[in-house]
């Protein structure tokens, strides 16, 4: 699967712009990950930890870049990376629209929760615009999209 050009809101080392993913991702090896909600547990506790923890790792593996995804405004987004100490190697995608979601089949309906509209937990290796492979974790489950997963997928 080819990366779609979609104009959405990237968070770099904490300044936010409105960019075009297709150039964001051309000649590049990035990680993308997605998270249900910036600030909710198993996102805040695990996730985005994980990569964080393990980003020296990745770059170590030729990876140009790490990408959080999420169905967030910019705003909540650049706080929650930034409320990480050294969050902002991590970029962060607002995908406040699910337009990216959408796209990637991966809206989850949590409005039985009071939590609106989401996006799957998952995570995928991107070169030059091209999906390599893409992990997507079953409802409530943690395993298949961390940081210590992915790493392991790398070749």
């Amino acid at each position: 699967m080819i990366i779609d050009d979609f104009k959405v809101p990237i968070i770099k080392k904490g300044v936010s712009s409105v960019s075009s993913l297709k150039n964001e991702f051309i000649n590049k090896k990035i990680i993308l990950f997605g998270v249900p909600g910036a600030f909710t547990p198993t996102c805040s506790e695990k996730h985005l930890p994980g990569y964080i923890k393990l980003y020296n790792s990745f770059i170590n593996k030729k990876i140009d870049g790490i990408y959080c995804l999420s169905v967030n405004d910019e705003h909540v987004m650049k706080s929650w990376l930034l409320s990480y100490t050294n969050g902002e190697i991590i970029n962060g995608i607002a995908d406040g629209n699910a337009e990216i979601t959408k796209y990637f089949d991966l809206l989850s309906d949590k409005t039985k929760n009071y939590m609106g509209f989401r996006c799957r937990r998952f995570a995928m290796i991107i070169e030059n615009n091209m999906i390599i492979n893409k992990f997507i974790e079953n409802d409530g489950e943690y395993r298949v999209s961390s940081a210590e997963y992915i790493l392991e997928q790398i070749q």
